[in-house]
């Protein structure tokens, strides 16, 4: 059983980031964040189609098969994968040119769990919502980086960091609803030698697969917060796991190389790619969005 990930697409993104697999029409989607681009790849990695928008994507969720929820720079659109056309759904802070969206992904209800940040990453200012049909629900408030945030196969816990606090958190969620029935506690902290908490999914016995920026690596958690695994990624900057392909058994990560200098950057020629491994367990399949 390797523990490295292989390179699958070089695609160099600057901030790499979302990945989702879409089960219906056997495709991953990703983004680059900071050119404002979405991409779709089949299992193999070959090319499948690119969508661009006026501001900062960051996450997608699943409408239907021909339909894309993105979260935006200003909040959500609706995006028709055959023709590009986007439809407004929702603002989030649209009055705010200071913020962006960042991670996001549905819960079982439906909701979709949706963090903002500041553009420039320099400080609170972003916060953590749901969308769920119709309505925003504010969740978390004064938060800097928002990201890991996960379900529980069983739909009653949510896991989510800000990444600067280098804790995972957990807080138990009314399966019905999707929104906090319980205080938030550390799920696990993480060491300064690891990285920083980035992206996260739950598999489907309910251990979490956390991306490391700055880590090279993803790290596979028991529901007790032990380490299980470590998959090595050949990047530093490592952004998101996603289980997709037939079984959901395909590991897709997405990583990152803005910011890194030239000596970085010949180091890791293929930072900003899409890696790939094969794992035992499989993940969940993505719950489409209640609008």
């Amino acid at each position: 059983m390797t523990d490295t990930a292989r390179l699958l697409i070089d695609s160099q993104c600057a901030l790499g980031e979302g990945p989702l697999w879409h089960p219906e029409r056997q495709q991953l989607f990703y983004f680059d964040i900071n050119n404002r681009s979405l991409f779709a790849a089949k299992a193999d990695g070959t090319a499948a189609g690119q969508w661009s928008f006026d501001g900062f994507p960051s996450a997608a969720a699943i409408i239907g098969r021909d339909t894309l929820a993105i979260a935006t720079e200003t909040g959500l659109v609706r995006l028709d994968l055959a023709t590009g056309a986007t439809s407004h759904i929702a603002y989030i802070e649209a009055d705010d040119d200071t913020t962006r969206s960042n991670d996001a992904r549905v819960n079982h209800a439906g909701g979709w769990w949706i963090g903002t940040m500041r553009k420039q990453e320099n400080g609170p200012g972003g916060a953590l919502y749901q969308y769920r049909a119709g309505t925003l629900t504010t969740l978390l408030t004064d938060q800097k980086t928002p990201n890991s945030t996960c379900f529980s196969p069983d739909g009653r816990t949510a896991y989510y960091t800000d990444t600067p606090s280098r804790k995972i958190m957990q807080v138990a969620i009314d399966p019905a609803t999707g929104l906090p029935a319980g205080d938030w506690r550390t799920f696990v902290d993480i060491p300064e030698d690891e990285g920083w908490p980035d992206g996260a999914i739950v598999d489907s016995a309910g251990y979490l697969w956390s991306a490391r920026w700055g880590g090279s690596r993803v790290v596979r958690h028991a529901p007790d917060g032990s380490v299980d695994r470590i998959v090595h990624v050949p990047a530093s900057q490592v952004t998101c796991p996603c289980l997709g392909g037939p079984e959901l058994k395909t590991m897709f990560i997405t990583t990152a190389n803005k910011t890194m200098s030239a000596e970085q950057l010949a180091a890791e020629r293929v930072a900003g790619g899409v890696f790939v491994i094969e794992v035992e367990v499989p993940g969940q399949p993505e719950t489409p969005v209640i609008l």
